[in-house]
């Protein structure tokens, strides 16, 4: 990946890495607990964060647009909107009422696809294909993601319903992505930070999962969601292309 930022360009990144931080950990270290003890994160600062790496997400395309590297970073931006939509739809600010869960769902794992494209285009055309690191790591995740949702999700549950099975292939999703990123990292050590965040992702998705289907509960439970799931983003949309700046 061939990476040139202008000075001012590379102070933009870093401020918006220095507001997104500030949301996140600031909403949490600030914020008051909730009623049911469940949060201390406000929804504005989560939100907030959010829309923030999105704005990152779009910049870096805006930076590299010109490039052999622009279609990476369009896809991550792409991923990274509908990641922001997702937790729109979660916090109930689009939808309200049931069908926001499903929704969410939907918009995160169209983003997932999004993510995957842009990995699998960049590992083709840098000609970082190596079967044992691309496929052996997509197994194997692919196994954990199965593995993890049957325990987390499905055995937990006395009746399964139509959104336990739902987060099977959603799981399975997650894990591909973060499958494709480490076949990636295996072969090109700048990818390491992206594989983390996606790993992260699939945790912090596994965990809601509980909370949501099954009843999982412990103080601060969303936060926890948030602080696994924030920085899993932060690190696919700037993990790969700042540790590749020249």
């Amino acid at each position: 990946m061939n990476l040139t930022l202008a000075s001012h360009e590379r102070t933009w990144l870093l401020a918006l890495l220095i507001l997104w931080a500030g949301l996140l950990f600031g909403g949490f270290l600030l914020g008051s607990a909730s009623l049911d003890n469940s949060h201390r994160m406000p929804t504005w600062t989560r939100m907030g964060s959010s829309l923030t790496l999105s704005v990152a997400a779009w910049s870096w395309w805006l930076f590299t647009r010109q490039n052999e590297d622009g279609g990476f970073a369009l896809f991550i931006a792409i991923g990274m909107t509908l990641g922001f939509i997702g937790d729109l739809f979660m916090a109930e600010l689009l939808i309200k009422g049931e069908n926001h869960i499903l929704a969410g769902i939907a918009a995160f794992g169209l983003g997932h696809v999004a993510y995957i494209i842009g990995l699998v285009r960049y590992s083709n055309h840098a000609e970082l294909t190596g079967s044992a690191s691309r496929w052996g790591a997509l197994l194997v995740w692919l196994i954990v993601g199965a593995v993890l949702w049957f325990v987390v999700v499905y055995r937990g549950s006395n009746e399964p319903s139509t959104l336990h099975y739902a987060a099977l292939p959603y799981a399975l999703l997650l894990a591909g992505t973060t499958g494709i990123a480490t076949g990636l990292a295996l072969q090109e050590k700048a990818f390491i930070p992206m594989a983390i965040g996606a790993a992260l992702f699939l945790f912090s998705d596994l965990l809601l999962a509980a909370q949501l289907f099954n009843g999982a509960n412990f103080p601060f439970i969303n936060d926890v969601v948030w602080l696994l799931y924030g920085p899993g983003q932060m690190l696919i949309v700037f993990g790969a292309r700042w540790s590749l700046l020249p």
